[in-house]
């Protein structure tokens, strides 16, 4: 697996009589802060940076302190932007089709997989095209620091914007595929084929023996051959590494995704780290 490291790419330093331009995108994980500047003119990718918790923690308290920090860290996030994108990466949330939601029985959804407590915020997210519905939990105090930071601003699940932008592609393929995004110790999976979404998953793992275990496990479970089964790789992993390599031992046909951003970059975005980050890269 890839061990992500502090980043930083940029273009040169913002310049605040051209803020209205900018368009701010931050992805908020249990283990790191993200986030990426773009100009809404040149359409361009000004700049990316990821700082990962030193004291990771899942104590909500304990997790504001590392946002709060990183943030104040960052002089590029001391501005007022007007145009603010925010993404909770976590595994506390679920699809529903459009036809049997009901937003008055969010809790419900939500109880079959996870721990639910009465004090939870529950959030929803619209994935209109396609016809379902993203319940999930969100860092609620986040949002209220961003609140006070930003004002308003639009948030949405990872798993929204990893749904919303592989089915704009590949919704009709007929063919079998895996899309496995790696974050950290998370995998999160989603499959196609005949023309529709199969499932949509998150697991934890702690090593490639356990990676490769949900892999196979759903693909039997959905009757997918691994001879046939197409796997596409995004987020932290690159080629020969231990979960890639495993994966092509038993999966014939194992690719990364293909980079289709409509932005523009810089040469020190290459494609590992356009795909490392295309969660946080493809708010829109």
């Amino acid at each position: 697996m890839m061990v992500k490291k502090k980043i930083q790419i940029s273009r040169g330093s913002i310049d605040p009589t051209k803020i209205d331009n900018l368009q701010l995108s931050i992805q908020i994980s249990l283990d790191g802060f993200s986030f990426c500047t773009l100009n809404k003119v040149t359409n361009t990718v000004d700049l990316l940076s990821y700082v990962p918790f030193s004291e990771p923690s899942v104590n909500p308290e304990k997790h504001l302190d590392n946002v709060i920090t990183a943030f104040n860290n960052e002089s590029a996030l001391q501005f007022k932007y007007s145009n603010v994108n925010i993404c909770h990466t976590n595994n506390l949330s679920t699809i529903v089709p459009r036809e049997l939601f009901n937003e008055h029985n969010l809790k419900g959804y939500l109880k079959y997989n996870l721990k639910v407590y009465e004090n939870d915020f529950i959030a929803y997210d619209k994935i209109s095209t396609h016809e379902m519905i993203n319940v999930y939990v969100p860092f609620v105090n986040i949002n209220n620091f961003f609140i006070d930071k930003f004002g308003e601003f639009e948030y949405k699940h990872s798993t929204t914007i990893f749904l919303q932008n592989i089915l704009n592609v590949y919704k009709l393929s007929e063919k079998p595929h895996f899309f496995a995004h790696i974050h950290g110790n998370q995998l999160d999976l989603i499959a196609i084929a005949n023309n529709q979404l199969q499932l949509s998953n998150s697991f934890t793992f702690q090593n490639k023996t356990d990676f490769i275990y949900y892999l196979l496990f759903c693909a039997e479970q959905l009757r997918f051959n691994p001879e046939y089964l197409e796997l596409v790789f995004l987020g932290e992993v690159i080629e020969n590494d231990s979960l890639y390599n495993i994966a092509y031992k038993y999966i014939k046909n194992v690719s990364f995704l293909e980079n289709r951003s409509p932005y523009n970059y810089s040469d020190a975005f290459n494609d590992d780290i356009k795909r490392q980050y295309f969660l946080l890269l493809h708010q829109n």
